[in-house]
């Protein structure tokens, strides 16, 4: 079992930044891909971003969507993955989650464990 606690989400202007971060319990994160998805309201859950296990060197992966504004990255010392978020959007408002798969993917049936997610809110 794996347990992920999602902290940062918060309200941002158009422009702005913010940076998430989701702590893992549980069993070796360093073996686990983890992801960042998305769902705004009425939308389905979206894939935003993933970072793969030391197994396949920390290899990253963007919805294009966020390609160049947000960055992906992992401290396996602290058991935490971030998603640090640029030049945020109105777009980008939504309830952000954090995931943890056992390979390298951007669909989120391939994640087996997930946090409560963090909002976030873009107002232009």
């Amino acid at each position: 079992q794996v347990q992920l606690v999602e902290s940062g989400g918060g309200l941002v202007q158009a422009g702005g930044s913010l940076r998430l971060s989701c702590a893992a319990s549980g069993r070796t994160f360093s073996d686990y891909a983890m992801g960042w998805f998305r769902q705004a309201p009425g939308k389905e859950r979206e894939f935003v971003a993933t970072i793969s296990g030391t197994w396949n060197s920390g290899r990253t992966n963007y919805a294009d969507s966020v390609k160049g504004r947000f960055t992906i990255s992992r401290d396996n010392a602290k058991n935490t993955v971030y998603l640090q978020m640029s030049s945020l959007k109105p777009e980008d408002t939504a309830v952000y989650y954090c995931a943890a798969s056992i390979r390298l993917a951007v669909v989120a049936a391939a994640y087996n464990y997930w946090g409560q997610g963090t909002q976030v809110t873009v107002s232009s």
